[in-house]
């Protein structure tokens, strides 16, 4: 890494939060050095408030051991440095006006990949809406394989994304609103290491930045700028994922909304954004593909129809007949009452079910398709 990588770093260290600015700066004058360079003759309006942003510049050289500390940090960790600069930064970010000047990563992914899609939600997503994204990411991967995924590792439909992404051939980052270093939550430490071999991880932040709220909030931003499209797959009426969806409107990307019933407090979010013509709505992925203009709409295979699965016996038509009127599934109590069919032939029925593959046990012993 080059001494201009050192410059990046004290230049973002210099304006914290002033991302506008930042990039202002690095695109007039070439790259960070330039702006160093040029620290005499700055002048009022450019990107910042006059003397404030001039002291501000005049300052860098005070964060430039911890520059040079963090390019050490970073070599060892086995992680990357991209500047504005670099071919290897993400160039669809690169066009939003908020840019970060550096970016931190770590992985195998291709930032810069031919097709790209945020998947945002919820944390306390249902079982609706973590069948939608299975269905989401294995029909995106028959169609566009090679799509590059992107999310935030929260919890709920992020790492849901993440998961599916990944189970389904399709390569995935995750961008942390902290240190690379950490994971936050804990609990997706064995997600985020599974993504650096097939995807990655990328960051604004130095190590041992401290976990801030704020920083859960700017990072949306990455996370819409990276992508061609974002897709709010479920969100209640306020949240994360309606700010990143609002960002990539700002940014003049596509975004998608997958709807849910009118009273469903969780599909609020994305019914609200159909409603005031703020995302497309769409059903699946093949929706998805066609406004893109990803693939022509004769390549697109119609999706399986689940009722068509054969061999059923008169019992399991019954069942699957009811759970494909309940994403939240029904358990074994609630399907007898449905279906008419005593417990323990139930049994039996469930489980010739999940050995074809048509139905899964989910939490609280409920049953769901698959």
């Amino acid at each position: 890494m080059n001494e201009k990588v050192i410059y990046a770093i004290a230049l973002a260290k210099s304006l914290p939060m002033n991302y506008v600015a930042q990039k202002v700066l690095f695109e007039r004058y070439g790259d960070a050095k330039g702006v160093w360079e040029h620290r005499g003759c700055l002048f009022e309006g450019e990107g910042g408030s006059g003397n404030a942003l001039c002291e501000a510049i005049a300052g860098m050289e005070t964060y430039f051991d911890e520059a040079q500390e963090e390019v050490r940090w970073a070599m060892d960790f086995g992680g990357d440095i991209l500047t504005l600069a670099d071919a290897r930064y993400p160039r669809r970010m690169r066009e939003c006006p908020d840019a970060p000047v550096v970016l931190y990563s770590l992985g195998v992914a291709d930032l810069n990949a031919e097709r790209v899609v945020s998947v945002v939600g919820t944390r306390q997503c249902t079982e609706y809406g973590r069948t939608l994204c299975r269905h989401i990411m294995a029909d995106l991967s028959r169609l566009c394989p090679g799509t590059l995924v992107v999310s935030g590792l929260a919890y709920g439909i992020d790492v849901t994304a993440h998961l599916m992404a990944m189970e389904n051939g399709l390569p995935t980052v995750g961008v942390l609103a902290h240190g690379m270093e950490q994971i936050y939550p804990q609990a997706h430490r064995h997600v985020a290491n599974q993504m650096t071999e097939r995807g990655g991880l990328v960051t604004e932040y130095c190590h041992g930045s401290k976990i801030a709220k704020v920083n859960f909030v700017s990072r949306n931003r990455i996370v819409a700028g990276m992508a061609d499209a974002t897709l709010v797959v479920e969100s209640r009426e306020k949240g994360g994922s309606l700010i990143t969806a609002r960002l990539a409107n700002e940014y003049n990307r596509s975004v998608f909304a997958l709807p849910g019933r009118a009273d469903d407090q969780q599909s609020r979010g994305c019914n609200n954004l159909i409603r005031d013509f703020k995302a497309h709505l769409i059903n699946s992925a093949e929706d998805l593909v066609s406004l893109m203009g990803w693939a022509a709409p004769e390549s697109i295979a119609k999706p399986l129809q689940r009722e068509l699965f054969p061999p059923l016996s008169e019992e399991e038509q019954k069942v699957v007949v009811q759970l494909k009127k309940d994403y939240e599934g029904k358990d074994l109590n609630q399907l007898v009452i449905a279906t008419g069919i005593p417990v323990s032939q139930l049994l039996s029925v469930t489980f010739d079910l999940e050995g074809k593959g048509i139905i899964h046990q989910i939490s609280g012993g409920r049953y769901a398709m698959l």
